[in-house]
């Protein structure tokens, strides 16, 4: 994958990750960061799943219920 797809999925990836975390503390600024968010992934076609399944991130947690 090259390096600037690579960036921008990162960056997707921790604005979404943003965005769901100050949802409640600054629900303007979290809207702010989804949009970018949304944007960058746009211009890939991908969603944040798929752009954590495509950077081979978020594997298994060691706490989930699951696991």
């Amino acid at each position: 994958m090259c390096t600037q797809k690579r960036d921008d999925l990162l960056i997707a990836v921790a604005l979404t990750e943003f965005s769901v975390h100050f949802e409640q503390i600054d629900p303007e600024l979290s809207e702010r960061a989804w949009q970018l968010a949304a944007d960058r992934l746009v211009e890939y076609d991908v969603d944040p799943e798929a752009a954590v399944a495509t950077l081979e991130i978020g594997g298994p947690n060691p706490l989930s219920e699951n696991y």
